[in-house]
């Protein structure tokens, strides 16, 4: 059944559900996109409950005429029937209880957080960013096939295409449940293109998975940062150059440095390196959190440390293995391609299984 405090949240988002209605309307709201997108996002979450929420007292009205129908009916057609009904109906409210108690869990709500994914070169040279550029591109096609939304942060280039670093953010439905254990050292063996012989070479490539936090959730006092301003370089277009555009924000307690060039924008690019800013001090006080508690916590795949060889990509073999749930797929080229479901899909039970343990 539909649970008390449930309830409670159901009215109260049914009435920030028609605020969001008319805030979305206002033509002042519209102009501001930051505010609008942040607003759109919040009806979105909040639309699909509500909805099975009107689905499921419908479905509570059809029970009770059929119970009706059970209690005064004497055809045993009829009758039938209505037992076929009633037992159809009780299955979907027991469908849409779950579906709505799920909606209002905390740890649903976590897995729906947007995340900044750091992506960067590691030992093998060129080849290692190379391998970095590959694995941009590959999560950039799964989130287009999940209909996840990219954003780019800060890029930086090597030569023949490679990436040195790539900082981007994703947004969507379960982004965080579904990237979240992607965090590692990731190793390739393949043949560089610039091998002459054939030998094979092992590079690597890290990745950093950080869920990205609401303003609300991690307070930043403005003096404890050191805002530097310089001339942006490398790709981003005519006139890249030419203007004091790149940010560069120290967070003073922890030494913490953050970089931004993205934008022409000096104020776009500040926007968006303090949300980097901020995942990555949510990240270090979560770290910290787990150090305390790695005696008793077990509901974990692998460490997550990002020093950790979580996966390698053998080209000659077309085979990718993660070594941490010891799950193998021969369907390399699907894999660099977007296909990463079977291997999160492992993940994900390990996760499950490692928690019903507890």
């Amino acid at each position: 059944m539909l649970k008390e405090s449930n309830l409670r949240k159901l009215g109260e988002a049914k009435t920030r559900l028609a605020e969001l209605q008319e805030k979305l309307a206002d033509a002042n709201v519209i102009a501001d996109q930051d505010a609008y997108q942040k607003l759109a996002k919040e009806f979105s979450d909040i639309s699909p409950v509500v909805a099975d929420h009107a689905v499921y007292e419908k479905v509570v009205s059809q029970m009770a005429e059929a119970r009706h129908i059970l209690d005064v009916e004497k055809d045993k057609e009829l009758r039938e029937m209505a037992e076929h009904e009633l037992a159809d109906l009780d299955r979907k409210r027991n469908e849409l209880e779950s579906s709505i108690n799920d909606h209002f869990n905390p740890e649903n709500k976590e897995n729906d957080r947007n995340v900044i994914m750091e992506i960067r070169a590691g030992t093998g040279g060129l080849e290692a960013s190379l391998f970095a550029g590959d694995l941009f591109r590959m999560y950039s096609r799964y989130a287009a096939v999940r209909k996840w939304k990219i954003e780019p942060i800060d890029f930086s280039e090597s030569e023949n295409g490679g990436v040195k670093e790539v900082i981007f953010s994703v947004s969507g439905k379960k982004v965080w449940q579904r990237l979240k254990w992607e965090s590692g050292t990731h190793r390739v063996q393949r043949v560089p293109s610039t091998e002459a012989s054939g030998r094979i070479h092992t590079s690597a490539a890290t990745v950093a998975v950080l869920s990205e936090p609401e303003e609300v959730d991690l307070f930043i006092d403005p003096r404890d940062l050191k805002v530097d301003v310089y001339r942006a370089s490398g790709p981003g277009g005519q006139g890249v150059n030419t203007a004091d555009s790149a940010i560069r924000i120290t967070h003073l307690p922890t030494n913490t440095v953050v970089t931004c060039q993205d934008e022409r924008s000096q104020l776009k690019n500040k926007i968006k390196g303090m949300r980097v800013l901020r995942a990555r001090l949510l990240d270090l006080k979560q770290q910290e959190k787990e150090q305390k508690e790695a005696a008793t916590r077990k509901a974990q795949v692998g460490s997550g440390d990002r020093s950790e060889k979580i996966r390698t990509y053998n080209f000659p073999d077309h085979r990718v293995t993660d070594h941490r749930v010891g799950f193998t797929s021969h369907q390399l080229p699907a894999v660099m391609e977007g296909d990463l479901d079977d291997l999160i899909e492992a993940l994900l039970k390990a996760e499950e299984d490692a928690r019903d343990q507890l």
